[in-house]
């Protein structure tokens, strides 16, 4: 995967939406008692091609989400739609969790599980068949699912590697 290129994208002037994907309660106990803190994952996107995720740690919740979106937005990839869905199959794996993206057909709707669907529907693709093949960890789901996003190639820029003219491509 080292000839994959990541099209890093600045937040700027971006109209972004967020929704959180999990939030986690940590007890640190400690002489005193217990001390408790939250820690949010969150996914932004402009349901327009760019995605970005998160991770804030807090005493409180809402001050947790709102890291968590300030670091989504240093973190976002632009995604190539086409159409309302992929290019191409995408099949990625983080940590233990194994993630399938494959495109779908107009009316399809976006079949994915949780935090899946949250990075996906954050991206704008409104037509995607998708599968968690192992582990179930928001966390790792999330980052495996970002990571076979940003793999994604658009058929133009793979015929230009290619050395191939574009009327090869879509004539035959």
């Amino acid at each position: 995967m080292s000839n994959v290129t990541i099209n890093k994208v600045k937040a700027g002037d971006l109209e972004l939406k967020e929704k959180v994907v999990a939030i986690n309660r940590v007890v640190k106990t400690t002489k005193g008692g217990r001390a408790f803190s939250f820690s949010a994952l969150v996914v932004v996107g402009n349901e327009a091609g760019v995605v970005g995720h998160g991770l804030g740690k807090a005493k409180e919740v809402q001050e947790a989400i709102t890291k968590g979106i300030e670091d989504a937005k240093k973190n976002l990839i632009k995604v190539p739609v086409m159409h309302g869905t992929i290019p191409h199959d995408q099949l990625t794996k983080e940590g233990a969790a194994k993630v399938l993206i494959k495109p779908a057909a107009h009316g399809t709707g976006v079949i994915a599980g949780g935090s899946m669907r949250a990075v996906l529907e954050a991206a704008g693709i409104t037509d995607v068949l998708a599968k968690n093949l192992g582990s179930a960890n928001p966390h790792n789901v999330v980052k495996a699912t970002f990571k076979a996003l940003a793999s994604l190639r658009q058929p133009i820029d793979v015929s230009k590697r290619r050395n191939l003219s574009l009327k090869k491509v879509f004539n035959g």
